[in-house]
């Protein structure tokens, strides 16, 4: 029964080896001269508000910060979804210039649509501009690897990680934190300089039942005890590691709900929705300066733009997926067309304006060899944590992103 168990065991590895890296070409290992460069490992904790660990005791995250560097809040950029902020962090361009401007749009260019239930788009690199940091690490000899990340598993500029996982939330966490364990213990010319690792409990707890509910809570908890065991085996590991924890963004309570079918005849533009915000597109300008029109002012819980109009502080205007024509909720109310019978409204719900709903800050938390201990930072936007992990591992910024290296520089040792 031992022996079963075993290989068992063996062909579950052997199957989640093969799912990493069936279909990926050969990537050479470590480059000598990036072999003893410094280790990262990026967290993300879905949904995980500024307020969090604090309020729920989440010492391990807590603890983290103290040794090492916290900031106030972590502030996502407009809209405070979940792809868009991903791939902020780890390119640092605002999404309008990366080209991941929400959840789902419309690209008039391609005559196609996104969206994150769409793997055949998510899993696309000519989706998705910049230069990702696995793909920026591999791209100057330096692996990377991925336990989750919004684009690593696409083909941006046709690089993915040396390592990376689909993304399939049914694997557990302990797994995943297995995993990373498993890739800090390879041979320096196999081992990932740089590491991503995503974990989505709070979030789904936040949106089922809202972010002040028993369920979150627990949720935070778990999530703790789960990095708990990660910090301790990676300090068991003794490989000089800089660990980043950080969020998307937060969660703010729900209001209410808006149908915007009621407010306005959709017919003649193409439309697409999210839970906080609706894109419209038409090649008529007329069209659309009559929907303006049927829009502006019908409801006080929302606010209607064409897309030059939007205010600059959201940087969120340079790219034609945004829409010609966009809606946004100004209060913590959901959007949606004609509702379908069972369908159960979130009690909880993000990408809403962080000017207007502070709820939707982020965390960050990081310690390691390359950064000071104890320190308290001000909140800054997320776009300025590409260029300084970038610079801890020693790899060159493309010119042109939004995030500035003199902004965190101050947290380096």
């Amino acid at each position: 029964m031992r022996n079963s168990k075993i290989n068992t065991r063996r062909l579950f590895v052997l199957f989640l080896f093969l799912g990493i890296c069936l279909g990926q070409p050969a990537h050479p290992p470590n480059a000598p001269a990036q072999q003893d460069k410094p280790y990262v490992l990026l967290i993300s904790l879905d949904g995980f508000r500024y307020d969090y660990a604090e309020r729920d005791h989440a010492t391990n995250l807590l603890a983290l910060g103290h040794g090492g560097v916290t900031a106030k809040a972590l502030i996502p950029s407009f809209p405070t979804t979940t792809f868009p902020n991903h791939y902020t962090i780890v390119t640092g361009l605002y999404p309008a210039h990366h080209g991941i401007v929400d959840n789902s749009f419309w690209d008039p260019a391609r005559q196609a649509e996104f969206k994150i239930s769409n793997s055949a788009a998510t899993t696309d690199g000519s989706w998705w501009g910049g230069t990702p940091l696995w793909v920026l690490a591999e791209q100057q000899g330096m692996r990377a690897a991925s336990f989750f990340w919004p684009g690593s598993d696409a083909d941006i500029q046709h690089t993915r990680p040396t390592y990376f996982y689909k993304y399939d939330a049914k694997i557990p966490n302990e797994r995943r934190v297995a995993q990373v364990i498993e890739w800090l213990k390879l041979p320096k010319p196999e081992r990932p300089h740089f590491i991503t690792l995503y974990f989505s409990d709070v979030d789904h707890e936040g949106h089922t039942f809202g972010p002040d509910s028993p369920q979150t809570r627990d949720a935070v908890r778990a999530v703790d005890a789960v990095l708990g065991k990660l910090f301790g085996e990676v300090r068991a590991l003794g490989v000089p590691l800089d660990i980043f924890v950080v969020s998307d963004h937060g969660m703010a309570a729900v209001t209410g709900d808006v149908d915007i079918s009621k407010l306005a005849d959709l017919n003649g533009v193409e439309t697409t929705p999210n839970s906080t915000d609706f894109k419209f597109y038409s090649s008529d300008p007329k069209r659309i300066d009559r929907l303006y029109a049927e829009l502006h002012g019908r409801d006080p819980r929302i606010e209607v733009y064409r897309r030059s109009q939007i205010p600059e502080r959201l940087h969120y205007s340079d790219n034609q997926r945004i829409g010609d024509l966009v809606a946004l909720a100004t209060e913590p109310v959901v959007l949606h067309l004609a509702s379908r019978p069972g369908q159960t409204q979130p009690k909880g719900m993000h990408g809403y304006d962080v000017a207007r709903m502070p709820e939707m800050r982020g965390i960050f938390f990081a310690a390691g060899p390359d950064l000071k201990a104890g320190l308290t930072v001000e909140e800054f936007q997320n776009i300025h944590i590409y260029p300084l992990i970038a610079h801890i591992l020693g790899l060159t910024v493309p010119s042109g992103i939004d995030g500035q290296f003199s902004v965190l520089a101050p947290i380096l040792r």
